[in-house]
């Protein structure tokens, strides 16, 4: 397996998005003081300069641009049609990828850009606690296609269904394949998600015999 770094793009995202904004009213900080602006910009650049990255070296395994499995494959479409992956890590070469129907075990943790209070970004779910150490952490389980009975976001099922047994990768999700406009939980609306995502294995769902 090669080790990749994912650092490439992190100083620009706390410069970005390290202000504070007050309100006039009570001088109470802002969190997410111009959110959809700032989360927009950040996902354009990025997903332009690893587009211009694969340009000049289409042999980079490096980073990836992948569009969602919900768009038309034919078309060259726009920035949030894709996902953005930095692959830290490679698994298993011989490994097949997992269906849409199949299930994933899994180890992940999803935060958010950096914000006034949170200057490493939000962490909103996870997996794992702390450090992660695959001799305690226990991975989750759920179908691609769907999660307790809701569906996945489109960029998270479009990661799992290009990875492999063992890759690790840091995947940068636009806000047109998250959550959209809407706020979910402690999500902001219009959120670039950033999950740190290690596929563990998965398996095609079981064939009843009634």
């Amino acid at each position: 397996m090669r080790v990749r770094g994912f650092l490439l793009f992190a100083v620009a995202a706390a410069v970005a998005l390290g202000f504070a904004s007050c309100s006039e009213e009570d001088d109470t900080v802002e969190e997410f003081p111009g959110w959809q602006a700032r989360n927009e910009a950040y996902f354009n650049h990025l997903s332009d300069s690893v587009a211009e990255l694969l340009r000049l070296d289409p042999s980079r395994t490096d980073w990836k641009r992948i569009k969602s499995w919900s768009k038309d494959s034919e078309a060259v479409g726009v920035n949030s049609d894709y996902i953005v992956v930095n692959v830290v890590e490679e698994g298993d070469p011989a490994s097949a990828t997992p269906l849409y129907t199949d299930t994933v075990s899994v180890h992940y943790r999803g935060r958010l850009l950096p914000s006034v209070s949170y200057t490493q970004g939000l962490v909103f779910d996870e997996s794992f606690t702390g450090e992660f150490d695959p001799d305690v952490a226990h991975p989750f389980t759920f179908a691609v296609g769907a999660s307790s009975g809701s569906a996945l976001i489109d960029g998270f099922a479009t990661a799992l269904q290009h990875m492999k047994r063992g890759d690790h990768w840091i995947v940068y999700i636009p806000h047109q394949l998250g959550y959209g406009s809407r706020a979910s939980s402690s999500i902001p609306a219009f959120s670039t998600l950033i999950f740190d995502l290690r596929l563990v294995d998965f398996w095609p769902p079981e064939i009843s015999e009634d």
